[in-house]
């Protein structure tokens, strides 16, 4: 598959755009704040602190059949309102990305939001998309700022404790990136280095996990790209997160690599209000016909790449 015409623009550019103030249309006006170079301090990683043995983090509320507008559904105040709001990533290429030729989101996870759009409206267009950061994520569906959450975001107890999920609709894992003339082939060879991930990210309590004596200093930023910055600029050694992630910043700096295996699982859910269990049974549906129907693999092999897997099983509860 030929790359779109932007993809092959400078690395410049591309890191400019991402970092650069936008306003989408029907969506929230979001500036990426300075690279912060912060020292992440935790008592632990949230994760297993709050996760009991009796989690299952993968299974999601069945569907109650293929998707349907009921009658005074979640589903059908959101058709009456006209569209659905959508929290999005807009710094991820190939999950969530502001295209800077034609200022229109586009990626995976946004395929994704658009197949529910269209099974409530019979219209993928019919969406608001808010960009928001990794911080905001799980605060947005709480407050009912969004709708939906399609946003990269690693589906875990801790995480089911504030939010819903769907089902597993793509399976990450962590690795590093590295500049390509550094030495380093894995996050175990980045003792006492400097270590880049996001606010809000599973990536920093998933490094200390690892090495919980002696290991990487984790330095928290708002976005990816501030990450890449920040590793352009030699501040950092490293950046460290779910590989999907990391394909799309290598993509835009060919003078990088990503190295050592995946030392996390992550696998990636649509995070919806705990008070709409109709509508994580109607998401469930949907993401159950892209299986199915061909375009799940169809935006797998467009997005992320050729070698196309079979998309996560669905795996329900209740």
């Amino acid at each position: 598959m030929k790359p779109p015409a932007w993809l092959r623009l400078p690395t410049v550019l591309l890191v400019v755009a991402a970092v650069t103030t936008w306003a989408v249309p029907g969506s929230a006006a979001v500036s990426s704040a300075r690279a912060q170079h912060l020292t992440w301090l935790m008592a632990g990683p949230a994760s297993t602190a709050a996760a009991s043995a009796s989690c299952d983090p993968t299974a999601s509320l069945r569907p109650t059949g293929p998707p349907r507008v009921t009658a005074g559904s979640s589903m059908a105040k959101i058709r009456a309102r006209g569209f659905l709001i959508a929290g999005v990533d807009q710094n991820t290429y190939h999950f969530g990305y502001l295209n800077p030729l034609d200022g229109k989101i586009e990626g995976f996870d946004i395929d994704m939001v658009q197949a529910v759009a269209a099974a409530i409206f019979g219209n993928p267009d019919k969406v608001e998309f808010k960009a928001i950061s990794d911080a905001q994520r799980i605060p947005d569906v709480q407050s009912a700022a969004v709708d939906i959450v399609a946003h990269t975001m690693t589906i875990n107890c801790a995480r089911l404790q504030q939010v819903d999920f769907s089902t597993v609709y793509f399976d990450a894992g962590q690795r590093v990136l590295v500049r390509s003339d550094s030495p380093v082939k894995s996050l175990s060879d980045l003792g006492r280095q400097k270590v880049c991930a996001t606010t809000g990210s599973t990536s920093i309590a998933n490094i200390r996990a690892a090495y919980p004596v002696g290991g990487p200093i984790a330095v928290a930023v708002p976005y990816w790209t501030d990450c890449l910055v920040l590793l352009q600029l030699g501040d950092v050694a490293a950046i460290s997160t779910d590989d999907s992630i990391l394909a799309g910043l290598a993509a835009q700096d060919p003078w990088t690599k990503i190295v050592g295996p995946r030392f996390s699982s992550e696998p990636y859910g649509l995070a919806i209000s705990q008070q709409h269990p109709d509508f994580v049974r109607f998401v469930n549906a949907v993401l159950q016909q892209l299986r199915t129907n061909g375009h799940w693999a169809a935006s797998f092999a467009r997005w992320v790449g050729t070698q196309v897997p079979a998309p996560p099983p669905a795996h329900y509860k209740g």
